[in-house]
């Protein structure tokens, strides 16, 4: 077992919290702090009970909290490992829109703008910073079926990602969220979404070639990591005429 997380293993303290928990927060404490990284197993079940004087039956329920909230996930005869974004699976966990009557698929992404400013107080609100604070901020054309579909204005706070430069953004070879994931450890863990109808702006509508006043799906989504600190503010404007928002809400089983 790795030195930083021996130092995280032992006895728990009393709590008035069930046992559960406490292994729950330790093991998210692990996770966040890097002693098992993306994609690495974690000890067996046995080794980790064991670690922190608890039945096996306590740890499996922590572990199995973990699960359903995405952060561990479970490979049929090979153990427990901490979620990685660079699968399928993971890209589809988030990403929510397909062309109507089609199934999921990647799509195709252009970078038009990256910049750092000053948040908005709007932004500093949702993103838990200073108003003074610097964002970076970038702007990604969606495209489904050869087609525009979804343009993206994404904020982040710029102390979270430090040296990230619009060079490293385009040069990724995976997903945004994996990106934050490799290269910062942070991991996405969940999101808050809020979905409304609003018309295409005379800035917006040749971008996604449809009219101005066209009418469109604007989701807001604020992207949040372990203790549900939030690390990302995203706006994305959806041509609906062309394009579904698909949900299938329920537990997802690993392969």
């Amino acid at each position: 077992m790795a030195t930083p997380a021996r130092r995280l293993l032992g006895a728990l303290a009393a709590s008035d919290r069930p046992l559960y928990e406490e292994v729950r927060g330790r093991l998210i404490e692990g996770i966040s702090q890097g002693a098992w990284q993306p994609g690495e197993a974690l000890p067996s079940e046995g080794e980790l009970a064991r670690a922190f004087g608890v039945a096996v039956g306590t740890l499996r329920k922590a572990v199995d909290t973990l699960v359903a909230e995405q952060v561990l996930v479970r490979r049929q005869g090979k153990g427990t490992f901490v979620t990685s974004h660079d699968g399928r699976r993971l890209m589809f966990h988030f990403f929510h829109i397909v062309e109507r009557g089609g199934g999921k698929a990647y799509p195709e992404v252009r970078l038009i703008d990256f910049r750092r400013e000053r948040a908005m107080p709007e932004e500093a609100a949702a993103l838990g910073i200073a108003p003074s604070e610097k964002l970076i901020r970038v702007r990604n054309l969606l495209s489904l079926g050869g087609r525009p579909a979804i343009l993206d204005d994404i904020a982040i706070p710029a102390q979270l990602f430090p040296g990230l430069t619009e060079k490293i953004f385009r040069a990724r070879d995976n997903t945004i969220y994996h990106l934050y994931q490799s290269r910062y450890g942070i991991n996405v863990l969940r999101t808050d979404e809020r979905l409304r109808a609003v018309l295409a702006s005379r800035e917006v509508a040749p971008l996604l070639q449809v009219a101005p006043g066209a009418p469109l799906l604007e989701i807001r989504r604020v992207a949040l990591t372990f203790r549900d600190r939030p690390v990302e503010l995203r706006l994305s404007r959806v041509d609906t005429a062309r394009h579904d928002y698909h949900n299938t809400l329920g537990k997802d089983v690993a392969a």
